[in-house]
């Protein structure tokens, strides 16, 4: 029997663990996970352990939807106490590492006025030594460059810290993923191998071809406790949809929020991939209807919807290359993201503005992308601009129309676009609500208010629409489909800001001949 042909069911999911919170870009990047372990996730769990009834109640109000509130039962307080206790004592390195980065910046900022900076490096924190460069711009402001390829071989980067949970999606919204840490579950599959461990591509090229209980025991080093449990995610049969490539011509389909798969019948192409695996659903696109072999894969930024951990990790060993904007070296808001996937196994290709990036019938371009990060220096962010089966399609992501010269310049690069794709959440969070765990010096809530991770209004989203002389516009959903809960944690009513502006947008492609249109779960474009 262990040696049967199996398949991995089409509701099957993971879910990404560091110190059993919820795993995205920003804490696992070394520098970035020892603030988010120091300044938000200590904190919250000391939080939670003063007043877990208040935590609970507040995890369940739809008001308070996407607060960072531990939603986890009071009876459980004991482990999250263990949880808090074990961090204390093994993270600790990482923990002295966010203090001395608080050290280094005050100290800078005390002293560092415009003269040599030589004398500060014996002043520096011992954690800090031979990791970082002081520096300034041309305006005289000092900072500290981190030396991002040295930190993920120190300490501070230690796959002992990472874990996964496999388990069948369970059709309910998934507690917030920045909050909430994953606790063991009689639901829940328990994995302590990292997240590069070669089982993990053997058990998600399972959707597609056959392994066995044998071969993923093996693979993933399991128990008999364990492989009991696996038993439960597998199946005789694989459950990938007939349509899931095709013969001629393109299609593009819209797998929700800003995945996008665009197809010929000799590539495949995705962009930053958030998909669900709840095919029973019946009102979107799952991994049932993912190509066998991914060309491509277009990450836009390093936000937590944008770059979603537990999507890549199913990906892995049937996607060709994951193509990244370059960052900006060493800055603390701008990790690498092509250091963070590489070191999570996946095969990486950086890339800076109008580099080009060939797949077999076409090719991608990387194009600038303006805004949406608080007005933060970063520059790990790009746009795409794809060709293929005649066709010219603007992956906009969530990019701003603040300076329309910008597309203006684009379109004499590259030419008219036919299809665009753009994200108008335009009142997004403020910068406190995803960057306050780097921030060594408090800002003020007015302050932090007025810096947004917004993306383009209705007046930015036209500029767009017009300099890049678009056919077709179409603006994904911003959090609204169902699955994304747990990740995207929005709320909207009819009368919210950014469906109003939406709205408007529409009135406005209608007016000027654009054909446009709201996404929302699945859509399909055809030609030949």
């Amino acid at each position: 029997m262990g040696d049967a042909e199996k398949f991995l069911r089409s509701r099957a999911i993971v879910e990404p663990l560091v110190d059993r919170f919820y795993a995205w870009f920003h804490t696992v990047a070394p520098v970035q996970a020892a603030m988010n372990l120091a300044n938000l996730q200590m904190p919250l769990l000391e939080s939670y352990l003063q007043s877990p009834q208040v935590h609970v109640a507040a995890g369940v109000n739809p008001e308070l939807r996407g607060g960072y509130f531990v939603n986890v039962a009071e009876e459980r307080a004991e482990e999250i106490s263990d949880l808090l206790a074990t961090i204390k004592r093994d993270r600790a390195p990482a923990l002295r590492f966010a203090a001395a980065v608080a050290d280094a910046e005050e100290l800078l900022r005390q002293n560092a006025t415009g003269f040599d900076l030589t004398p500060f490096y014996p002043r520096l924190p011992s954690e800090l030594s031979g990791l970082v460069e002081l520096a300034y711009d041309t305006n005289n402001q000092a900072s500290v460059r981190y030396m991002e390829p040295l930190l993920y071989t120190s300490e501070l980067y230690s796959e002992a810290r990472q874990s996964v949970q496999l388990s069948l999606e369970p059709g309910v919204e998934r507690p917030f993923i920045l909050s909430t840490p994953r606790l063991p579950s009689p639901d829940v599959l328990e994995l302590d191998i990292p997240f590069r461990h070669p089982g993990l591509a053997e058990l998600f090229r399972a959707r597609f071809r056959p392994t066995s209980e044998a071969r993923l025991r093996e693979a993933l080093e399991l128990d008999d406790v364990q492989v009991e449990f696996l038993s439960r995610l597998l199946a005789d049969e694989p459950s990938v949809s007939a349509d899931r490539h095709i013969e001629a011509g393109g299609r593009i389909r819209y797998f929700g929020h800003a995945c996008l798969v665009l197809q010929t019948p000799d590539a495949a192409v995705v962009t930053d991939p958030f998909i669900s695996a709840d095919a029973s659903a019946g009102d979107r696109y799952t991994y049932d209807d993912l190509p066998d072999h991914i060309d491509l894969v277009l990450i836009t930024h390093g936000h937590q919807d944008h770059i979603v951990l537990e999507t890549l990790l199913q990906l892995r060993g049937r996607v060709g290359t994951v193509v990244v904007p370059r960052a900006g070296k060493g800055s603390m808001a701008d990790p690498s993201i092509g250091l963070y996937l590489k070191h999570l196994g996946l095969p990486v290709l950086e890339v800076d503005d109008f580099d080009e990036v060939p797949f077999p019938g076409g090719k991608v371009v990387a194009t600038p992308f303006l805004g949406e990060h608080c007005d933060l220096d970063i520059r790990g962010k790009s746009t795409y601009w794809a060709q293929l089966a005649g066709r010219n399609v603007f992956i906009g992501a969530d990019s701003s129309g603040i300076d329309p010269g910008l597309y203006r310049r684009v379109r004499e690069h590259l030419g008219t676009a036919d299809l665009a794709f753009l994200g108008m959440e335009c009142d997004g969070a403020p910068l406190t609500w995803l960057y306050q765990a780097l921030l060594t010096r408090p800002v003020s809530k007015k302050m932090s208010n007025s810096r947004k991770l917004s993306g383009s209004n209705a007046a930015q989203a036209a500029a767009i629409t017009t300099e890049l002389g678009v056919g077709e516009a179409y603006i994904y959903a911003m959090g609204e489909e169902s699955w994304l809960g747990h990740v995207m944690a929005t709320s909207y009513t009819e009368d919210t800001y950014q469906l109003k502006q939406i709205d408007e947008f529409l009135t406005w492609s209608s007016d000027h001949g654009v054909k446009a249109e709201h996404l929302l779960n699945q859509r399909e474009w055809r030609w030949q």
